[in-house]
């Protein structure tokens, strides 16, 4: 009994440091809200406008020069509109790049009499850890300036349309360029992406069913520097471009999107463009639709048709009733600032204490090899049973942290693809419990068998080394778990 209280005592132990370690996660309710005045979602206004499918379309594929580099476009155009059409520059979002990408909205738009430009994201300056959307935004003025000049389109009635990311790099151009006459907001993020992503994953886990304990490593993973820089990008504020925009704005968004602040994201850009006397705004929330606007992978009904409409009636349609339309959307808890970790937990001290703590691991067992070779000695350098409890001590802490990243990847493939399963979440969550309290037990039973074994003075001057290295190593590895949740905590 004794000895399970004192395993008890050390499992308390390392939550604790665990969770007073790091910043703690509680997200507020969200306050403001949207109110949709009617479930349709059509464009009001007396304008008469061509609807999806008038016209016959085609397509011409060319490169567009951006001094440094040139990226491949294509322009999907209707087929005998006439002259002085609207046009409309597509922006992509992260993960998309292609001139190929927004084929169904660019087809479906050009039906309706629309001139609609895809050009290829520049690559060579957009990274991972890298991407500037100021610098975006001037390159895909180029191709914004080469769709107004085209044969067939009015410049006075050209805009862009940003989706997900490229909402940022909309939001820039229509405050920065002044030939942008309006621009479209698709799945937009709105707050800081540091605090989108925040916001995502809490949404996420939640509906995976995941434990409150796992919610806490939100802010710390997300609020940290990542190791070896970069990512400037999390904390970009698109707030001061969207205070600026004094152009008709259509934001869009799917009910069934659990990336984005549904509803923060279009009170802080009413807000934002009140800030700018800009009250030609307009919000449609497409029901079931996703972070594509799209259901059972289409697009979602009415969203080419309201969008090509919105377009072609500008002026009138800016601030045509309703403003709000379309399923009510469901936001509970608000995106907000994310807290930062502390310095040993946040950017390249992530990845010292790590490396450092299995590079512990790794030189207790060298020394005590490289002892062996040197002394030539018959004898260990120290007690059989103390090594196999140092091993053991090693390898348990190892699997404790194995486990949790284990479980983490499985929760998050769950958590992409909108899926539930409790038995694995939950149960795997008490696996992940049970395997730290293991490498506890295991800890404590070193720690006792190492007394006694101090007790009896057969402990040799080298396996001392060797015996501190490799606890010192596990030590830190369980420490390094507990921060992450491992050990269950009271505080």
């Amino acid at each position: 009994m004794r000895r399970w209280l004192a395993v008890l005592g050390l499992v308390l132990i390392l939550g604790t440091i665990g969770s007073l370690a790091g910043p703690r996660w509680h997200p507020e309710l969200i306050q403001d809200q949207v109110e949709s005045q009617t479930l349709e979602t059509i464009i009001g206004s007396d304008v008469r406008t061509d609807p999806v499918g008038t016209y016959a379309t085609a397509s011409e594929d060319f490169e567009v020069d951006l001094g440094e580099v040139s990226v491949p476009a294509r322009l999907t155009y209707p087929v005998d509109a006439g002259p002085d059409r609207p046009g409309i520059l597509m922006m992509h979002g992260a993960g998309t790049g292609r001139a190929t990408s927004f084929a169904d909205q660019a087809r479906e738009l050009a039906s309706a009499g629309l001139y609609v430009l895809v050009p290829a994201k520049r690559m060579d300056t957009y990274t991972v850890r890298n991407r500037n959307y100021v610098q975006m935004a001037a390159d895909y003025m180029v191709s914004f300036d080469v769709l107004a000049d085209w044969p067939g389109v009015d410049s006075g009635q050209t805009g862009i349309y940003g989706e997900s990311e490229g909402a940022y790099i909309a939001t820039v151009a229509g405050a920065a360029y002044d030939q942008v006459n309006f621009v479209v907001l698709v799945s937009a993020p709105v707050v800081q992406p540091r605090q989108q992503v925040a916001f995502a994953a809490d949404v996420y886990l939640r509906n995976t069913g995941a434990p409150g304990a796992l919610l806490r490593a939100i802010p710390r993973a997300v609020g940290m520097n990542i190791p070896g820089g970069g990512f400037e990008y999390a904390d970009f504020d698109a707030s001061p471009y969207q205070q600026r925009l004094d152009v008709p704005v259509l934001m869009v968004y799917g009910t069934d999107d659990a990336s984005m602040p549904v509803v923060q994201g279009a009170v802080v850009m009413r807000d934002d463009l009140a800030v700018a006397g800009n009250d030609e705004f307009t919000v449609r929330y497409y029901d079931g639709a996703n972070h594509g606007i799209r259901s059972n992978g289409d697009l979602a009904p009415g969203f080419t048709r309201d969008l090509a409409r919105w377009t072609q009636g500008l002026p009138q349609t800016a601030s045509a009733v309703p403003q709000v339309a379309g399923a009510e959307p469901e936001q509970r808890y608000a995106a907000a600032p994310v807290a930062s970790p502390r310095w040993y937990a946040d950017g390249d001290w992530v990845m010292y204490t790590l490396l450092g703590s299995l590079g512990l691991l790794v030189l207790g067992p060298a020394l005590w090899a490289g002892a062996r070779i040197a002394q030539r000695a018959r004898e260990p350098i120290m007690p059989a049973s103390l090594a196999r409890y140092a091993a053991a001590t090693a390898l348990a802490a190892l699997a404790a942290l194995v486990m949790f990243v284990a479980y983490l990847t499985q929760v998050a493939q769950y958590a992409l693809n909108y899926l539930r399963n409790d038995l694995v979440v939950v149960g795997g969550y008490f696996l992940v419990l049970g395997t730290g309290v293991l490498a506890a037990g295991v800890l404590y039973a070193s720690l006792e068998r190492t007394h006694r074994a101090r007790a009896l003075g057969v402990w040799r001057g080298p396996g001392r080394l060797v015996w501190w290295l490799v606890h010192l190593g596990a030590v830190s590895l369980l420490i390094i778990a507990a921060y992450w949740g491992v050990f269950p905590s009271f505080v």
